[in-house]
């Protein structure tokens, strides 16, 4: 099944561009160009829906640019996937964790092994995940935030923040400013640095040698 473009009803909607549930040989750009060239909307917003498909920074910046000679607009990206949240997230655009949203008011929502919180955690707060965690908010001093698997937050981290809490030295933390009281990875801690991040990239704390190292994150924010 290849890529589908949905034209928006009247100019009030945004256009829908949907990718194949499946990834085949074709990289997700080349399934856009498919779509486009079957049909071309008029000039709006679009929302992609990414699916299980892994984009990275520089290939959401690359749909932007592939739909900007259009006069469409990218504005919102729902995904299953916690590095295109972060990365949809960092070029300011609109995120939405496709799953469905619970009946209750509750603040928090369980894609597979991915915790989607929104709202920032104050002190006193924990949120626990058992496998990786997104939060799309602050995590405020005294407050703590652990996951089995990843910790990747789309805000400042100023608290306490445990990634691979079972004994996981692959997990890794991920934020938009890393300032965390203090840092755990397995059985590893560390303090978080002081001075500021690179201006316009997020950091990452991951294990190098038996060490937690922070670095500016790769523009693919891969681990």
């Amino acid at each position: 099944m290849a890529a589908a473009l949905i034209q928006a009803i009247d100019d009030r909607q945004p256009h829908l561009l949907r990718l194949p549930a499946q990834q085949g040989s074709a990289s997700a750009l080349e399934e856009v160009r498919y779509a486009l060239g079957s049909r071309r909307p008029p000039a709006g917003s679009v929302v992609l829906e990414a699916g299980s498909w892994p984009l990275r920074l520089p290939e959401l910046r690359q749909l932007q640019e592939l739909l900007a000679p259009l006069q469409l607009e990218l504005v919102r990206v729902a995904s299953g996937q916690p590095d295109t949240l972060v990365a949809a997230a960092a070029l300011g655009l609109e995120i939405d964790p496709a799953m469905p949203q619970p009946p209750s008011p509750a603040k928090a929502a369980v894609a597979g092994d991915l915790l989607v919180h929104r709202g920032t955690l104050r002190s006193g707060d924990h949120l626990q995940a058992e496998g990786s965690v997104l939060l799309l908010g602050d995590v405020n001093p005294g407050a703590r935030l652990s996951a089995a698997g990843n910790v990747l937050v789309w805000g400042r981290l100023r608290g306490i923040a445990h990634a691979g809490v079972a004994g996981n030295p692959d997990a890794r933390i991920v934020a938009l400013q890393l300032r965390p009281l203090q840092l755990r990875i397995a059985d590893v801690v560390a303090r978080g640095p002081e001075g500021l991040p690179p201006p316009g990239l997020a950091e990452q704390a991951l294990l190098v040698d038996g060490e937690i190292r922070i670095d500016p994150a790769a523009p693919d924010f891969s681990g």
